[in-house]
C-alpha cells in the first residue's frame, strides 16, 4: 500500500528538475516522503525558493546541485556530493532533457552532440555512479523519462528520438543488471506536457512545417493523443512514486507510456 510518508528516509536526485516534468516529479516524490537533490538550470533566486517551497509543504530535506549533465566529471560529483550530505542515493530519476526540431539534412552537429549528451548519456554516467551505492544498500529504483518518442518516431526530430529510443536500451540493459540487488529500472514514456520545453518545440516545429502554432498542437502534437489533452504533471509524478514502492518491487525493465493511447496507434 502506498501512503503519504511512503519513501519516508529515502533520497532522490532528480535530474532537470527546476522546471517542467522533473520539478513535478520531484514535488511527487517529496510529499511521499523522500529527500530530494534538485539539479538543473535557472535562476538561483527561483531556485532557492522552491527548496524553501519544498521543505515548508512536506518537511523533506531539499538540496541542489548545479551539475551540467553534459559533463561526467559533474555528474560524478553531484552523485558523491549527495553521498556525503544526505547518505547516498536510493532513488535516481534521469530527467534531463533538451530538444532541437529540423530536417536531418540541416541539423546542427553541435545540437546533435549536446542532445545525445545530455538526454542519453547523461542517464549512462548517473546510473553508473549511483548504482553502487544502491547496491551496497539492496535498494534502489531508476526512474528514466523517455518519451512516445522512445517508441516511435517523428519527422524533424533525429537526435532525439535516436536519444529516446537509445534509452529505452540502456534501461532493459541495467534492469537485467542489477535485478537481484533490489534495484529496479523503468522508463516512463510520456505524451506531450505542456512545459517550457514544448512551448519551445511548439515554435520550432511551426516554423519548420511551416504552419501555426495552433495547428502544430492540434495537428501534430495532439493530433496523435486519442484523449487530445496534454499529460498531466500530477499523472507522471504519481506513477514516479508508485515505481519507487516495495509495491512496484517486480516491476523492471519495462518501457511504461503515458501518452493518452499514442502508441497504441
Amino acid at each position: 500500500m502506498i501512503n503519504g510518508n511512503s519513501l519516508q528516509g529515502r533520497t532522490a536526485i532528480v535530474t532537470g528538475s527546476t522546471s517542467g516534468i522533473g520539478l513535478g516529479i520531484a514535488r511527487g516524490l517529496a510529499a511521499a516522503g523522500a529527500n530530494i537533490v534538485l539539479n538543473g538550470f535557472g535562476d538561483q533566486k527561483e531556485i532557492d525558493q522552491t527548496r524553501r517551497e519544498l521543505r515548508s509543504q512536506t518537511g523533506v530535506q531539499v538540496q541542489y546541485h548545479p551539475a551540467d549533465m553534459s559533463r561526467p566529471d559533474q555528474i560524478v560529483a553531484m552523485i558523491n556530493d549527495t553521498r556525503s550530505t544526505l547518505g547516498g542515493v536510493d532513488i535516481l530519476v534521469n530527467n534531463a532533457g533538451i530538444q532541437k526540431v529540423a530536417p536531418v539534412e540541416e541539423f546542427p552537429v553541435d545540437k546533435w552532440d549536446a542532445i545525445i549528451a545530455i538526454n542519453l548519456s547523461s542517464a549512462f554516467h548517473t546510473m553508473r555512479a549511483a548504482v553502487p551505492l544502491m547496491k551496497a544498500k539492496g535498494w534502489g529504483r531508476i526512474i528514466n523519462i523517455g518519451s512516445a518518442h522512445s517508441l516511435v518516431a517523428s519527422p524533424f526530430k533525429s537526435a532525439y528520438v535516436a536519444a529516446k529510443h537509445g534509452l529505452l536500451g540502456l534501461t532493459r540493459t541495467v534492469a537485467l543488471e542489477v535485478a537481484q540487488s533490489g534495484i529496479t529500472c523503468n522508463l516512463v514514456c510520456p505524451g506531450y506536457v505542456r512545459t517550457p520545453l514544448v512551448e519551445g518545440q511548439i515554435k520550432d516545429t511551426a516554423k519548420a512545417r511551416g504552419i501555426s502554432e495552433e495547428a502544430v498542437i492540434r495537428d501534430v502534437m495532439l493530433g496523435e493523443q486519442p484523449t487530445k489533452k496534454f499529460v498531466s504533471l500530477e499523472e507522471l509524478a504519481a506513477l514516479t512514486v508508485f515505481l519507487c514502492s516495495d509495491t512496484a518491487a517486480s516491476i523492471t525493465g519495462t518501457a511504461l507510456p503515458v501518452d493518452g493511447g499514442w502508441t497504441a496507434h
